[in-house]
């Protein structure tokens, strides 16, 4: 077996549907939740502060390990063609995976010679979103974008809908509160913020109508936002359960 066939039977899951994650995979999971930990845990000043050199070890290693896993994904991207065609290595290094991969590659780079905070705090959240690599190892990844895929036109019909009431809702309460609250519904862009809270049924409190008007519609757009909120929920389970049926189906 030629070592780039091997190597892309080992790095890529999609050579692989039928007989699972390879051992090669596996790690890669596993290295990729440790490395997120580690940066959970580094956000802990008690804990930076006395484990930071042991931290600085393991960041070297995984920046090691890494390195050679894009490395490798680079090599087999063009596989099954083993004639050098660059094409798929060129597709695969610009794909939105590859990209992450690479400026959390790079931003390990940065942090050793010295970074402000705010970078410091952006590049440790690059290691953590690392974790959504996660799903091209996941069939239930795969069900879920197919689901949302079928559904797209009503997704972005329910968006629109809860768009449009966000819109109402804040211009309704801008119309009726601005005189008596004007810091925070002295304008409608002030406004959305109450009727995104209300339509989402999520109701912090910090903002709610004075005027017997004002309560009233608040009302309306609270309940108006229980139906919102169910509408994708439901799109979405018979949307997953489709897939799930057709998937069955294709195994069959």
């Amino acid at each position: 077996m030629r070592l780039k066939e091997l190597l892309a039977l080992e790095l890529r899951p999609d050579l692989r549907v039928a007989n699972g994650l390879s051992r090669t995979n596996f790690v890669v999971i596993v290295l990729i939740l440790f490395g997120a930990l580690l940066a959970i845990l580094e956000t802990e000043p008690v804990i930076s502060e006395r484990w930071g050199s042991l931290f600085v070890v393991f960041e070297g290693v995984l920046f090691l390990l890494f390195l050679a896993e894009y490395i490798g994904r680079v090599y087999t991207a063009n596989y099954p063609d083993l004639h050098g065609n660059v094409r798929g290595r060129i597709r695969y290094i610009f794909s939105f995976w590859a990209l992450l991969d690479l400026l959390v590659l790079v931003s390990f780079v940065l942090m050793l010679g010295g970074s402000t905070l705010f970078l410091v705090r952006v590049f440790r959240l690059l290691r953590i979103v690392r974790i959504a690599r996660l799903g091209r190892f996941s069939r239930a990844i795969d069900l879920i974008l197919e689901a949302v895929s079928a559904r797209k036109f009503e997704m972005a019909l329910t968006f629109g809908i809860a768009l449009g009431l966000m819109v109402l809702g804040a211009s309704v309460l801008y119309a009726l509160e601005a005189e008596n609250q004007p810091e925070v519904f002295g304008s409608i862009p002030r406004a959305l913020w109450w009727s995104v809270a209300t339509l989402t049924t999520v109701g912090y409190g910090d903002v709610v109508p004075v005027t017997a008007l004002g309560k009233i519609v608040a009302g309306i757009t609270a309940m108006l936002g229980v139906g919102l909120v169910a509408m994708p929920a439901g799109i979405l389970a018979s949307a997953f359960s489709e897939a799930i049926q057709k998937r069955r189906q294709a195994e069959k």
